[in-house]
């Protein structure tokens, strides 16, 4: 992985542990990129966690603005729908 990836998944990681509860005994995981692209001269990468949490996280670097948006998304449901032969 770049250090572009790294950096997500660094990214990823401190926001998980800010957000976890504090009010409950610290937890161990581990965080890994899924999905990485450069694109129009910035960068996406899609990433989670070992936690049980159904959440997933895509961090965008915008090289014009030179800013990285991190956007948080809890997975609901996933449905399977059989094609037809």
């Amino acid at each position: 992985m770049s250090m572009r990836s790294d950096a997500a998944e660094s990214l990823v990681r401190q926001y998980v542990e800010e957000h976890l509860d504090k009010s409950d005994p610290p937890v161990e995981f581990e965080t890994y990129i899924v999905w990485f692209c450069y694109i129009l001269g910035g960068w996406k990468a899609l990433a989670s966690t070992t936690l049980s949490d159904g959440m997933y996280y895509e961090v965008t670097f915008d090289k014009v603005n030179s800013n990285i948006y991190l956007d948080a998304y809890k997975k609901f449901q996933n449905v399977c729908y059989p094609q037809p032969n």
